[in-house]
């Protein structure tokens, strides 16, 4: 089953660009890279060469390659070593713009990834690095070629992409939304999707389960077999088998975390906090180095990402890292569901986590909206959701997700003393509307809007 992913569009914008850069694709394991980047190979390109360091054909082009770059000191030294090492690799390799070379978990060879500003700048073919666990390039034996590597990021599939997938007439219905007037049964619709799409979440092998089978559970099963994947094959890198177990203390404590809310946490960081409940309430074995490297591979394999807090509404009173949330709606389900969350807090928590990740990605290349990460705010012994401000006219918004007929008192009071320029809430029951600096709309519709 194929899946619309909209990020197609920027891969045909970085092969169309004049800068002739490696492209290197990120995301969390099983988000569907290598098969978007396949199919995007095989519709572009004349000639196509895919090496996974992770695979037998990895073995094989490393073979290729020491003896291609292997050097006898007092002999002649080869003119391209490594146009030779595709060329042993695939004898009918066309260095031209009609070809493109794929290596995938380039994370497996320190050698390959420190050649990236070679591929750049010494061939005519395109190159496309990806890996599921990019975390380890910030290793020190991995060196980043500053210039030459242009990064995109592939998510799980957003809302809209799973509303496409799930309902063609009512993903046209959405689209249409904004422009006229809909019947309130296709607010309704589009709300249940919306909460169907919270408990599934955008991992393509788990949505394409649930629409194979519309079984909840048997999808949440395929949930199941991606976070053991990632898990098994984390271990890879660590030394210290209680890394196994620590991921999974982690995401129990994100979700304790999340749903203190409004509580705030004693230590400065999410690192601290973390850590802090992993000891207390799993193992105190466990040291606060293992935990925060940790927490930094999950970070950089996309599972969890960071929201910054912005004191007082300062924006130079900006802590980078002082919550975090997951990066995927279904993984927040499974766990917040686990840890016995009822469901009014649940579904608050769910739709904060979806705003959070709809923010991060407005802060992709190119972005729309300010700060390295999304934040919240707080406001004279308040707290505010989020806080976003427009790239394009430094317009200050503050982002209230709030359900049923709940009123943000923290934020209004921080817009009328001049704190932002405008007040977003977002809800599930609303038609939304727009009142002075207040603007009211269905959390689904989220995508759409511009921070203008």
């Amino acid at each position: 089953m194929y899946l619309k992913r909209f990020v197609y569009d920027r891969l045909l914008d970085w092969k169309n660009e004049g800068g002739h850069s490696t492209l290197e694709v990120g995301g969390a394991r099983q988000v569907g890279k290598t098969y978007l980047i396949q199919k995007f190979a095989d519709e572009n390109y004349k000639h196509k060469i895919y090496i996974n360091l992770f695979e037998l054909s990895g073995k094989q082009f490393m073979e290729c390659y020491k003896q291609a770059t292997d050097w006898t000191p007092g002999t002649k030294r080869r003119e391209h070593p490594l146009h030779d090492a595709f060329q042993l690799y695939e004898p009918d390799f066309i260095d031209s713009e009609d070809t493109v070379i794929i290596i995938d978990e380039i994370q497996e060879s320190s050698e390959i990834y420190n050649r990236i500003r070679e591929f750049t700048r010494h061939f005519k073919a395109h190159f496309i690095i990806t890996g599921s666990y990019l975390g380890r390039i910030y290793d020190p034996e991995f060196r980043y070629s500053s210039g030459d590597v242009t990064k995109l990021t592939i998510y799980t599939l957003s809302f809209e992409e799973f509303l496409m997938a799930y309902d063609q007439n009512l993903y046209g219905d959405y689209k249409k939304i904004s422009l006229v007037s809909s019947e309130a049964e296709v607010y309704n619709r589009l709300k249940e999707t919306y909460e169907l799409y919270c408990q599934i979440g955008g991992y393509p092998k788990v949505v394409e389960n649930y629409l194979e089978n519309r079984n909840i559970v048997k999808a949440q099963g395929e949930l199941v077999k991606i976070i053991d994947t990632f898990t098994n094959e984390s271990i890879r890198y660590f030394t210290d088998i209680l890394y196994t177990k620590v991921f999974t203390h982690i995401f129990f404590s994100i979700c304790r975390i999340l749903n203190r809310e409004k509580k705030g946490f004693s230590e400065d960081s999410i690192s601290e906090e973390l850590q802090k409940l992993v000891t207390k309430d799993y193992s105190s074995n466990i040291s606060k180095a293992t935990c925060n490297r940790a927490i930094s591979w999950l970070y950089f394999s996309g599972i969890i990402g960071f929201c910054a807090k912005i004191t007082e509404m300062d924006i130079l009173d900006f802590k980078s890292a002082s919550r975090c949330y997951f990066m995927d709606m279904g993984l927040a389900n499974y766990y917040l569901t686990r840890t016995g969350t009822d469901s009014r807090v649940l579904a608050g928590t769910l739709n904060e986590n979806y705003v959070y990740i709809n923010l991060k990605k407005r802060q992709d290349f190119p972005p729309e909206i300010s700060f390295e990460t999304p934040a919240f705010a707080t406001y004279r012994g308040g707290e505010i959701d989020f806080l976003a401000q427009s790239l394009s006219s430094s317009t200050r918004y503050l982002i209230e997700v709030k359900a049923g007929k709940g009123t943000a008192s923290t934020a209004q009071k921080a817009l009328a003393q001049g704190k932002a320029d405008k007040l977003l809430y977002l809800k599930g029951a609303t038609k939304g509307g727009i009142d002075g600096k207040t603007e009211t709309l269905p959390i689904y519709l989220l995508e759409q809007y511009k921070f203008n």
